[in-house]
C-alpha cells in the first residue's frame, strides 16, 4: 500500500483515508513522531489501559539503576 500526501503551507499533512481506515485511527487521537534516519515513524500514543500487562514476565536481572552509572 502506497499513499502520498502533501505538506501544506501551514505544515499540515492529511492522512489518506485508506491509511486511516486500515489503521483504525480516529479524529482527536494523539500521535508521536519518532525520527528514523531521513524519515519519521508515526505511531499512535497508546491509551493507559493498553499498557496494562505490557511488562508481564519481564526479567529484572539486568536493570540498571543510579549506582551503576559513570
Amino acid at each position: 500500500m502506497t499513499s502520498v500526501a502533501t505538506l501544506s503551507s501551514k505544515f499540515q499533512i492529511s492522512i489518506p483515508k485508506r491509511v486511516r481506515e486500515d489503521q483504525r485511527w480516529q479524529a482527536g487521537q494523539e500521535f508521536v513522531f519518532i525520527p528514523k534516519g531521513l524519515g519519521v515513524l508515526l505511531m499512535p500514543v497508546p491509551e493507559f489501559e493498553q499498557l496494562a500487562g505490557i511488562a508481564k514476565g519481564a526479567r529484572n536481572l539486568s536493570i540498571r539503576d543510579r549506582k551503576d552509572r559513570y
